[in-house]
Order: C-alpha cells, then structure tokens, then sequence
C-alpha cells in the first residue's frame, strides 16, 4: 500500500482524475485520563475564573464542539482513541469508567483500544466499561481466554462500514502492560508485530484493505511495528503523550511515514483533537495523508448541555478537591518528560515527602517512579485536588529493605528505558546517583550515594517507595524478594499533601541529586 507523496499525483485527484478513491477523515483523541473538565498549560485543574477568561484548554464540552465541527466538513469520518481512557482525576476515582463510557458514547466513538491503565483496577472494572460502551474495545496482542471477565467479551479486530467501504480496526496494548497496571495472573501479553501481522492477514483473507491499527504502544513502537509489518495503512497512537505537528514541542510530523504506514498521535489529556484526512485508491492503497492536531483552546466553545452534565458529575467530588491545603511560592513542575529523564522538582517533592513520612522508621532512601507524576502545580494556593491529579493512583507507601547491591541494580532499571522516557525513572530522596545513557543498559548508574557516603552494596538499606513499585511494577521485580516488606502505608497523596503544609510557602527546587554524564 504505497504512500505516494509526489505532488503531481495529489493535483490529478484535485482536478478529479479520480473519481472511484475513497475519501475517510480519522478523528483521534489518545491519553485522555479522564479529563472531563478543562485544563490549565500545566495539564492540571483550571479554575472556573481562569476558564472564564480563556485561559484553560480541552474537557469534554469543548471536545464535543470541536468533533461535530470536525464531522461537519467531512465527507466520511471515524472518531477512535488509542487508549487510557482511566486514571487521572477524581472522577475516576469516583466514578470509574461510568462516566467515562457516558461521555464517549455521546461523542460517537467508533472504536478504542485497551491502554495500561485501563487494567489499572483489573479485568472487572474493564469490563464494566466495555459492558457499557457502544463500540468496540480492541486488544490484539494478549491471550485473554484464562480471563472470565474479558474472554468472551474483548476483540482482537473489527470492521465497520463508513460510506459504502469497510474499514478494519486492530486493537493494541503496551507488551509489558503486567509491569504497568493490573491486569491480574490469567493474561499473557504478546508480541504486537507477530500479533498485528496475523490480524491484518486474516482481515485481507476478508478482502478488508483498508487496515487502521490503534496502538497504544508509544511513538518509537509505532514506527518499529510500521518497518516491521506489512499491510497497514494506518496507526493511530497513544501511550506516549506524543505532540506530532509543526507547533512548539511537536516531535515529529503529522503524519510520520514510515514505509506504507502514516501513523498519528495527538498528545494527551484531550488538548487536542487529532483530524487526519485520507485519501485511498480502489484498492486499498494511501494516496495522500495530512492533517493536524487541532488545539482545544479557548476558541472551541463549550456545549452547554455537556458543560452541566460534568458540572452536576463534579459535584460530589467538590468538597474533596477545593480543600487548600498549602501554598507554592512558584510552580512546581513535573513535566512529563522531564520526570522521565533527569531530576524534576515534583519528584523531589514527593521523594522527599516520602522519605520524611518514615525516616523515622530506620528508612533512609526514597525511590519514587517518574511515570507516577501525572501533572505540575502552578503558584499560589493548592488545593487537595490538584495534589490527587498530580499522584492519582491511590498508592500507598510500601517500607522494605534491600542491599546496596538491590538499590543500584534498580536504579540500572529506572534508566534502562530513559530514551523512552519510560516511567519506571528514578526520582530519589535521600541519596544520590549519576547516570550515562550513552552506556549499554545495566551499566549506566555510577557514583551512588546514601546520606553522603558512598553506597555499601553489602548493607541492606531502609528504602520507601509506593505498593505499585514494591510489588514489581515498572520493571522493579528486584523488589518482590525484598525483606521486612510493607505495603499498607498511608496514601501518597495524603503523604505529600501533608509535606506541603508543613513548609508553606513551598519552594519547588532541584539539588543536583541526579546527575546526568
């Protein structure tokens, strides 16, 4: 399915030298995490003034407008999300994925993908929400049959029917989705070429030509899985928070081709609508391919109608999060990217909130995963809110001890993945660690460092970290055989709303803890 990118071919379909190709605008929304109000330029909360005065972006009463705005000038449309609906806000704390399945069934979804974080609360919530959805869920690289809650329920594919052609949909999860989330002993995740392949052949055995893979894998994956197979036209992505486009902090084009396969991604939180606009020939083959991520700004209006409905949704969540519960001389930030890579501010805060709680206890070093940061925090006041946006998952401390040898191989883990910006990245309290990406995995870390003297690898160590860590998420399985384990701390958003309090006005900082050669 050759992409064709020579202009001349693109003015022959403008003068309509093509009458029989197929015209298919693809909507595509990914990482929303359940923000259904709007939001600030920090991805957190945007108060209702701020709102008032443009200054907030994306919630579904804007995403609304921005979708039938985007229907209206198409022809042929499909509005599909790469994944992780859940986790992020409140409201999926409270409500689950019941509000989540309300809103996208009233936006028209026509299929989504299974991210980590649907997993987040195992199989039974998942399939909740599928149970409540009015469109395909999809996962194509795992074996759910052992699963009672997905295997007579999750498909690997479907096809639907858009203007007199059909189109085939394959479901992708992240391959190590048993390390990020959830998921419970009874599935065995896959390899996504081999699984993708075989979907994509049994979908042409069907005489299907038309394939759009959506991918919850990440950018870099995206691309591999496009070099690597045969037969896709299109994927749109997600996992990555990845910004493609010719904007500020875009880091690639919309679309990115690789061989035959144009493959789309449009950030996260529903900042933006992605609207890729596809021609392809009588037989299945892409012809042209462009589009953008169009922002959710201040110029989308909101739809009355959704605007009230997630105001009435917010309303037992009010006196939980409008809580002031400290104030921050200054923003305290905790970029996505920057959590993933090097020290941030957030993860010092939080480290060291960690570490605070229980250094009583004999504990003396922190190691909190970057991955776990969900958003920054502007000056002035914070409320509980903006702290349970920033750590949403409802973890709680875990308390164990390790030798030094343990700390250091995982610290070697934290950054095995650092150019992924994977989110098993150490940010650490109460020691300190130097790190090269240019070195071959597992001999990256260097110049270790516990309360100022270099780290006995024979000594076991007092360490805190939170349960989803302890118990082997992120790649930390090195801490399943720890000793002395505790799991049933205090929430970590509790720990680190408390830190603040403590030292209002807070003063976001970084100290050198992390190096980077």
């Amino acid at each position: 399915m050759t992409f064709y990118l020579n202009i001349m071919a693109v003015l022959a379909f403008s003068a309509g030298a093509a009458l029989a190709d197929y015209q298919l605008t693809i909507l595509h929304t990914n990482d929303f995490h359940a923000r259904f109000e709007p939001i600030n330029k920090y991805d957190s909360g945007c108060s209702f003034e701020d709102n008032a005065d443009g200054k907030c972006f994306g919630g579904s009463a804007r995403l609304v407008t921005a979708i039938e705005t985007a229907r209206a000038r198409s022809k042929n449309s499909i509005l599909v999300d790469g994944g992780d609906q859940f986790q992020g806000t409140l409201f999926y704390t409270y409500y689950k994925g019941k509000l989540t399945a309300e809103m996208m069934n009233l936006m028209g979804y026509d299929g989504m993908t299974v991210g980590n974080h649907e997993f987040d609360d195992g199989p039974e919530i998942l399939r909740g929400f599928m149970d409540a959805v009015e469109f395909p869920v999809l996962m194509s690289n795992a074996d759910v049959s052992r699963e009672p809650f997905l295997a007579d329920k999750i498909l690997k594919s479907v096809v639907i029917e858009r203007g007199g052609e059909k189109i085939g949909l394959i479901g992708l999860t992240p391959d190590d989705t048993d390390d990020l989330a959830s998921p419970g002993p009874n599935i065995t995740f896959l390899d996504p070429v081999d699984a993708v392949q075989g979907e994509v052949d049994a979908l042409a055995v069907k005489g299907i030509n038309k394939i759009i893979v959506l991918s919850h894998s990440g950018y870099g994956v995206d691309q591999y899985i496009a070099a690597k197979t045969t037969g896709v036209d299109v994927i749109v992505g997600g996992h990555s928070n990845t910004l493609l486009g010719n904007m500020e902090r875009a880091v690639g084009p919309y679309p990115t081709v690789v061989g035959d396969t144009v493959i789309v991604q449009a950030y996260a939180y529903g900042k933006f609508l992605g609207e890729l606009n596809v021609i392809f020939s009588q037989d299945g083959e892409v012809i042209e391919a462009k589009g953008a991520p169009f922002l959710i700004d201040s110029a989308v209006l909101e739809d009355s109608d959704v605007k009230a409905r997630i105001i009435e949704a917010a309303a037992p969540l009010e006196k939980i999060r409008n809580e002031i519960v400290a104030e921050a001389f200054k923003s305290i930030d905790g970029d996505r990217d920057r959590c993933r890579s090097m020290e941030c501010p957030m993860g010092s805060l939080i480290a060291d909130a960690m570490l605070a709680r229980v250094r009583g206890q004999g504990i003396e070093i922190a190691i909190q995963n970057g991955g776990s940061i969900r958003a920054s925090i502007d000056a002035g006041p914070i409320t509980m809110g903006e702290v349970l946006t920033v750590l949403p998952f409802q973890n709680t401390l875990s308390t164990f001890k390790i030798s030094g040898s343990i700390v250091v191989a995982a610290l070697e883990n934290g950054v095995s993945e650092v150019e992924e910006r994977a989110g098993r990245f150490p940010q650490v309290a109460g020691m300190s660690y130097s790190f090269d990406a240019s070195q071959p995995v597992g001999a990256r870390i260097s110049d270790v460092m516990v309360g100022g003297k270099p780290i006995d690898l024979k000594k076991l160590y007092g360490v805190v970290s939170n349960n989803y860590v302890r118990n082997g998420g992120d790649g930390y399985k090195l801490f399943l055989s720890a000793q002395e384990a505790y799991d049933y701390g205090p929430d970590l958003a509790d720990v680190t709303a408390e830190f603040l309090a403590a030292k209002v006005p807070y003063k976001p900082y970084t100290d050198g803890r992390i190096k980077i050669k």
